[in-house]
């Protein structure tokens, strides 16, 4: 098969890389770019590891093709600290426990964070239902929406 050059931009920085057709954007980033902080869980979808933005929207990184990124903005767990500054889901999760292993992990934070940049004072059931599609096998999800709550609200207090 004939390798597809994209232009992309991941975490704000401009990317170029060569892919084939059948190669998922998690493919992509893992292997060609050495962002391997986005993990494999599943390759189905079903379990969120794998989850990155894609213009904004929250996707599955192992349902998505790389020549899809062509033009696109691309965010990752890469891209949430600040420097050595940690985002403060990053640093609920710490504080509250909300990780194991840490297969999970990253999904969770960025699909997080989407939901709080669309929604910056969600319910608790508005997180669980947006969080909904990450799965974790060792925390039992408790830990992870008491986090995700306390970061919404430092963030709420930090922005106002």
């Amino acid at each position: 098969m004939n390798a597809i050059h994209v232009t992309a931009a991941v975490n704000g920085d401009p990317v170029e890389f060569l892919c084939q057709p059948d190669e998922t954007l998690l493919d992509v980033l893992r292997d060609r770019l050495g962002l391997t902080g986005t993990k494999e869980g599943c390759g189905t979808g079903d379990c969120g590891a794998c989850s990155v933005t894609l213009d904004g929207r929250l996707v599955c990184a192992c349902l998505v093709m790389g020549a899809e990124a062509e033009g696109r903005q691309i965010g990752t767990i890469e891209g949430m600290a600040d420097g050595e500054a940690l985002h403060p889901l990053q640093k609920k999760f710490l504080e509250h426990a909300a990780l194991q292993c840490g297969i999970c992990t990253p999904g969770f934070l960025v699909a997080a964070k989407a939901l709080l940049e669309k929604n910056p004072d969600p319910t608790e059931e508005e997180v669980r239902y947006w969080l909904a599609g990450n799965l974790c096998r060792c925390t039992g999800y408790d830990k992870i929406i008491r986090a995700v709550m306390a970061a919404a609200e430092d963030m709420r207090k930090a922005n106002s």
